[in-house]
């Protein structure tokens, strides 16, 4: 094999794609601090009992471990940040209000999810910690539907769920966390057929209640559906209030809503409402670009359980989906040693312009940087130079 074939669904990153996930970047974690979210930087490494305790299985599946060679313990290479903020909030933090925390860093998985995905997905999020209420939940929303728009992307899709439907269905029997997760793998996968048989013993409304999930999926009037078709229950009819609101609230910031109470894809640390944000093409089409929602437990397994609610996107996924942003243009200006030269390259790069310093015998290279001025000897001033347009 040779010594220069990375391994599948790994990839470098060439100059222009490379810009426009910097300048993606920097755009996103500026937004953020628009909305309050102070920056962290949790380790790409740590103790795999930190990273992985309270967070479910496919979490477990997607981290690579591997020997510490000073202390023998296993490590994990993080597959997802949320557990190493809600560390930060519980220990080292230990705020009592409420915490807004953004973060921006590589990521690594095991496995893809889907086709053509990056396994070291580049993962920016922002969580709030210390408030239950659903002014959180809106903001995380909000702030979500900012990122994107930044990014290029205007027509959004709001897709809502929430974990406390599918509880509320199952709160009147008692099963072990291995039916549980089989249960919700096949709600996950909208499985009818598995379903019928994981449910076989359960009381028929039970049983009935969960194989009419799969089905409720569609515009807002899908809440209202719920309503009439499930069992009800205080628990179930705050979940849906919830998402009544926030729903209305998404529709009158412009952005399309859908709704499936079926949905519990991703990580299992989540226990409210679940979202994702698709972009929309004239076609109607849709590629999910962010998924977040509100996990309250997922501090407890650092000994401070606290409200929790927030979301992630992955950087050089967004890139593929959006218009390539215009490259800004570079001055050109020779090589040399004079110090006026010198001088007035080091000025016009104070002030934030590219110069591009053409090299002794490659005049004639194509260059990444679109040059449309160039820096040449004033004439009449000795040792000076000026910049016109090409």
């Amino acid at each position: 094999m040779s010594a220069w074939v990375l391994p599948d669904h790994i990839a470098d990153v060439l100059p222009s794609e490379a810009r426009h996930i910097e300048e993606l970047r920097r755009g996103l974690l500026d937004t953020a601090r628009g909305y309050g979210y102070e920056l962290v930087m949790p380790p790409l490494v740590e103790h795999l009992e930190s990273l992985l305790t309270g967070t479910g299985e496919a979490l477990d599946l997607m981290t690579f471990k591997l020997v510490d060679q000073l202390s023998g313990r296993t490590l994990g290479l993080r597959a997802d940040s949320t557990p190493q903020v809600a560390r930060i909030d519980a220990h080292l933090l230990n705020r009592q209000g409420v915490a807004r925390l953004s973060y921006c860093g590589p990521v690594v998985h095991t496995r893809i999810d889907r086709p053509l995905a990056s396994r070291e997905p580049l993962q920016f999020g922002a969580e709030i910690y210390g408030h239950a209420g659903l002014e959180a939940d809106l903001e995380v929303v909000e702030l979500a539907r900012a990122c994107l728009r930044h990014a290029g992307v205007h027509t959004l899709l709001l897709d809502l769920a929430d974990v406390r439907v599918i509880d509320a269905v199952l709160a009147s029997v008692q099963l072990d966390a291995e039916h549980t997760r089989q249960i919700h793998a096949a709600l996950a996968g909208k499985d009818a057929a598995a379903l019928q048989g994981l449910s076989q013993h359960l009381p028929e409304r039970v049983r009935s209640d969960l194989c009419a999930l799969p089905g409720l999926f569609g515009g807002i009037e899908v809440l209202a559906e719920a309503r009439t078709r499930l069992a009800p229950s205080v628990a179930l009819h705050t979940a849906l209030d919830d998402l009544v609101w926030l729903a209305s609230q998404a529709q009158g910031q412009g952005m399309n809503v859908s709704i499936d109470l079926a949905d519990l894809r991703g990580y299992a640390y989540y226990t409210g409402m679940r979202f994702a944000v698709f972009a929309q093409d004239t076609q109607g089409a849709a590629t999910e670009l962010a998924r977040g929602g509100r996990y309250d437990e997922v501090g407890a397994v650092f000994g401070r359980k606290r409200p929790a609610v927030g979301f992630s996107l992955d950087i050089k996924e967004l890139v593929s989906a959006v218009a390539p942003r215009p490259l800004v243009a570079a001055i050109r200006a020779p090589w040399g040693m004079a110090p006026g030269l010198r001088r007035s390259v080091a000025a016009l790069r104070a002030e934030g312009h590219t110069v591009v310093c053409v090299l002794p015998g490659h005049e004639h290279e194509v260059n990444e940087f679109h040059c449309d001025r160039e820096l040449v000897a004033d004439p009449a001033h000795a040792d000076a130079w000026t910049v016109k347009s090409l």
